[in-house]
């Protein structure tokens, strides 16, 4: 069974140094955990840092990128605020790590976590969001069972928390259902959060989630559309596994 974990992240690096620490920690956490490292191959922002620190650290590292986005270029990137970021071509991470390179943003998702035994999310933008919450999905209707982490720096996911508590509230998760997203908090002074040790807390949280079949919703996803052909029936059931 695979230990490799996807962190899901932004691509702009941010606007504070603890978001980026964050980052660093947990590629070098991963990398002397020997715990593949699985993102979504850019090397820029978070992203590039996450991976950075575990190639340097001597981990294993796997990008899955869409071809759309790999055709961009690796010159420059323009962040939200403006700003750009040359690539020390020194440490672009496409020389080091393994890539792989699909079709589209849907391709990328099934690809990491067919990949991966849990996730991690760090601080990031629409596609963080989207991805941490697709995943989370998954496990709550059954198509897999595996841990959601999150890092909770200087309380960037505060209101995520807060929107699964008003659902849970209002009765679209069920109570067991907040569970299966796990925030990692750091220290309550958040002027600590730039040394904190988020590597190990983050994968000390992923190791402790424990599997409670009560999340599922309890779809069989082996049924094809046609549930008298078999042979579809077993193809689904190979593909669902793998994930």
């Amino acid at each position: 069974m695979t230990t490799a974990v996807a962190v899901y992240c932004g691509a702009s690096p941010g606007t504070k140094s603890a978001y980026r620490k964050a980052a660093d920690s947990l590629g070098r956490a991963l990398a002397v955990a020997q715990r593949p490292l699985v993102y979504g191959g850019g090397v820029r922002g978070i992203m590039g840092i996450v991976s950075r620190a575990a190639l340097k650290a001597g981990g294993e590292v796997v990008g899955v990128i869409p071809q759309a986005i790999l055709a961009i270029g690796e010159g420059e990137q323009t962040s939200l605020d403006g700003s750009t970021h040359p690539v020390d071509s020194r440490e672009d991470t496409r020389e080091k790590m393994e890539c792989v390179v699909v079709d589209s943003m849907h391709e990328r998702k099934v690809e990491m976590a067919r990949r991966s035994c849990g996730f991690i999310g760090l601080p990031g933008g629409y596609g963080t969001f989207e991805e941490v919450f697709e995943v989370t999905a998954w496990t709550q209707v059954g198509i897999h069972s595996k841990p959601v982490v999150i890092a909770n720096v200087l309380g960037f996911f505060d209101p995520i928390r807060a929107l699964i508590q008003n659902a849970v509230g209002d009765g679209f998760i069920r109570p067991v259902g907040k569970s299966l997203i796990k925030f990692v908090d750091g220290p309550a002074d958040h002027s600590l959060h730039d040394s904190f040790d988020w590597g190990k807390a983050l994968l000390d949280e992923l190791d402790t989630w424990e599997d409670d079949p009560s999340y599922s919703l309890g779809f069989d996803w082996t049924r094809s559309a046609n549930s008298s052909d078999t042979s579809d029936s077993d193809s689904e059931t190979e593909s669902l596994d793998s994930i």
